[in-house]
């Protein structure tokens, strides 16, 4: 489907002359990265000079993306923003609220029933403010997006981490809060500091049992979960130039992983024909005439040293499968290595479900590769010894890889075809599992897989490998088969082997569906009411948050010091608490009720300041908050890893944080904290997280000359009188500092546009 033509083609006829604006003012061959990045400099930046990893940066994305869970939080910000209509072609996707249960008719219309009131709130919205929205059953925002709006050398924002999907098509595409995304529907500048730029050469080329997944699997063994923090990777080489394009989505969608800003791979051939098959030939027309501006200049690839801060080498050739987890999607294993380490570790090694999709792996190509190794199951007369489900990531998927058989090739080894939605990937899985607390092992072709990811269940060991080794795994019921070398014994008795996988790119009749889910904006939405009705335990309507108070805070509490790992999904659940998404003070029930606490090990279970007792989190932070207290959250290292939920951000924010001192921030959660006006701060010394006691108070001094670059102190009175002097470093621009003081950056934005 060709949307936003108008847009592109405004994009490509500009694009030469700002490349070579941009070539001038660095004085030097440019990036990929570089070349979208200062072509989307927003109009009062232009003809600037940026360092990476410094200064912060205005720039105006093409367009925004957004799917149900985040979309009613951002969509409520943006009512409160002033504006009758999005600036920048926006849409809504409806992925997140389909729990994944029997099969995917059946959920599919519990879905309908059950979130009825969250889909027309957001229908209704869209229709008002000239958004376009993708009904439930359409599929995964991400796979939406990469089919329908994804276009090389374009910049986008979605409220979703995985939005870096789309640099599988060439697009700067980023992860944000919702607030980042009312900036830019708003038609306001969007703020990033310039990001520094990984470059990752791929040579050789993938065959047999490897696949791109592999790729990012062995980046993120490198890199590890935070190795990409404030940069961007760039895949270039003949690697990567073979590789097919929703292969790079893949690599790029699981840059989330890493930390990074987003991920991309320069416009090639396989691009242009990932455009032309899903019916945007006129986007690759245009594309191929610019090429040069889509990818690197020529001295960046033959001298890459030179131009990135970094530069990693794998030859493709030489590369084996890699599965990694459990708990953490860094916890890399070679295939040839996986084994022992699920015999030295303990890991239970009977497998009970693999799981294949999501929006990281549910290509045609992905599906019918996974297909090949059910068919031979089937053929080989294999009993499938583990459960096998299937989530495609769109209905065009969905659709053509049902006309073409490759779903019943699935079903026929007892697999089960669950709706286009992220389902398991999030949390919203219903597993039928007789004790949902005992340890096991699931596999899966999605993205993460910290404890509690999937199930609910922290027991529940997580691995991440591609859709065709979870498909093996999941016909030998044992981690510790390895395709590539071992054998079977079928029900004859008789031992057979898993040949290679073989898939196909594209359909060779085509891609097809009947009804794409696609509901296109109304030209005029001023007659619509928004109406939200007060009873409501899903939606609630935003009041804004208090505007600083001019003074240096003092007698603040400490909530929790949170030990260890400290992901957005510790911080704020998903899985039944998405339910709660667009009700700020229902969901905020679920406030760091998986942090791990410092003091006693336990989760949920913190020293509350009021009444002396141990009670839950979200408990003693309310108590606190009504009690007029401020409170204080400490972190440990990468503190906000994973999802770019806001909530995890805004949920603090209302039960009265003041602030988050940490030893260091994974990107989005820091922005997300500075955008809700809660403090965000990292030790100067990280030896400091340690002088952290469970009875503490705060005093935060410094904040009556706040200012960039100038560190704040913290106070902290212990129990027996004994005082420390904490330095606490900051990354505050001057506009975020006026974001503090106005109370939060949607504060700032109303103000402005009153005036």
């Amino acid at each position: 489907m060709l949307f936003d033509f108008k847009l592109i083609k405004s994009v490509y006829e500009q694009m030469p002359e700002r490349v070579k604006n941009a070539r001038k003012n660095l004085g030097k061959p440019l990036t990929l990265s570089e070349k979208i990045l200062y072509s989307h400099l927003s109009v009062e930046e232009k003809g600037n000079k940026f360092t990476r990893g410094e200064d912060y940066v205005n720039f105006a994305p093409d367009r925004v993306a957004m799917q149900d869970a985040t979309a009613q939080m951002a969509l409520l910000q943006f009512m409160n923003a002033g504006k009758t209509k999005v600036a920048v072609p926006s849409t809504v996707h409806c992925d997140h609220l389909i729990q994944a249960s029997i099969g995917a008719e059946k959920d599919l219309a519990d879905a309908k029933q059950q979130n009825n009131e969250v889909y027309d709130f957001l229908e209704s919205v869209s229709q008002k403010y000239g958004i376009g929205f993708w009904k439930p059953g359409a599929g995964i925002i991400h796979q939406v997006v990469l089919e329908n709006y994804a276009f090389p050398g374009g910049m986008m924002i979605g409220t979703d981490s995985h939005t870096v999907n789309a640099g599988g098509l060439g697009m700067i595409a980023i992860g944000v809060g919702g607030a980042d995304a009312v900036d830019v529907m708003a038609g306001m500048p969007w703020e990033l500091k310039m990001p520094k730029l990984i470059g990752v050469k791929l040579t050789g080329k993938l065959s047999g049992w490897v696949s791109p997944k592999d790729v990012i699997l062995k980046v993120a063994g490198i890199l590890t979960v935070k190795g990409g923090t404030g940069a961007i990777v760039e895949y270039f080489g003949e690697g990567a130039d073979a590789m097919s394009c929703t292969g790079k989505g893949t690599i790029c969608n699981m840059g989330a992983e890493i930390g990074a800003t987003t991920s991309i791979f320069g416009y090639d051939q396989n691009m242009s024909n990932y455009l032309r098959h899903t019916g945007r030939e006129d986007v690759a027309d245009l594309a191929d005439v610019v090429m040069d501006h889509l990818r690197s200049d020529e001295e960046v690839y033959e001298n890459p040293e030179k131009y990135y801060d970094q530069v990693i080498e794998i030859n493709l050739s030489e590369m084996q499968p890699y599965i990694n987890g459990p708990f953490t999607p860094d916890l890399a294993h070679s295939l040839s290595e996986f084994g022992k380490a699920v015999k030295e570790n303990n890991y239970p090694q009977k497998l009970e479900v693999g799981l294949i999709g999501s929006c990281t792996n549910s290509s045609y190509e992905d599906l019918s590769r996974a297909a090949s190794l059910a068919k031979q199951a089937k053929d080989k007369n294999l009993k499938v010894k583990a459960e096998f489900v299937v989530t495609p990531g769109s209905e065009l998927v969905r659709y053509t890889t049902e006309r073409d058989g490759i779903l019943k090739e699935f079903e026929e080894i007892g697999g089960v075809i669950m709706a286009n939605a992220c389902g398991p990937c999030i949390g919203q899985w219903k597993r039928h599992t007789e004790d949902p607390t005992r340890k096991n092992s699931i596999i899966t072709s999605f993205n993460r897989n910290f404890a509690k990811r999937n199930d609910g269940n922290p027991n529940t060991h997580g691995f991440v490998a591609s859709p065709e080794l979870v498909t093996a795994l999941a016909i030998a019921g044992d981690l510790c088969f390895n395709p590539m070398t071992d054998t079977l014994i079928n029900e004859d008795g008789v031992e057979v082997r898993l040949d290679e996988p073989k898939g196909l790119e594209f359909p060779p009749n085509g891609f097809d569906m009947k009804d794409s889910g696609y509901l296109a904006p109304g030209t005029d939405g001023s007659a619509i009411a928004i109406n939200v009705n007060e009873s409501s335990e899903r939606l609630q309507l935003l009041a804004p948050f208090q505007a600083w108070d001019g003074k240096d805070w003092t007698g603040l509490n400490l909530l929790i010091k949170a030990k260890g790992k400290c992901t957005t999904d510790h911080i704020s659940m998903a899985g039944p608490w998405l339910r709660y998404r667009g009700h700020l003070d229902n969901i905020s029930n679920n406030m760091l009720i998986g942090a791990v606490n410092y003091f006693n090990g336990e989760t949920n279970s913190i020293f509350n300041p009021v009444n002396g007792k141990y009670e839950e989190v979200p408990v003693t932070a309310r108590d606190l908050k009504a009690s007029g207290l401020g409170s204080v959250v400490v972190g440990d290292e990468n503190y906000g890893e994973g999802s770019s939920r806001e909530h995890a951000a805004m949920e603090p924010r209302h039960l009265g944080v003041k602030v988050v001192i940490v030893r260091s921030f994974a990107r989005i959660h820091e922005t997300n904290l500075k955008k809700q006006g809660v403090l965000g701060l990292t030790f100067a010394n990280k030896a400091d997280y340690d002088k952290i006691q469970e009875k503490d108070k705060f005093d935060v001094t410094g904040l009556t000359n706040f200012a960039p670059g100038k560190p704040l102190k913290l106070i902290v009175t212990h129990e027996d009188g004994s005082k420390d002097t904490i330095v606490a470093n900051h990354t505050y621009n001057d506009v975020q500092i006026e974001w503090f003081k106005a109370g939060s950056a949607l504060n700032l934005i109303r103000i402005q546009n009153a005036k």
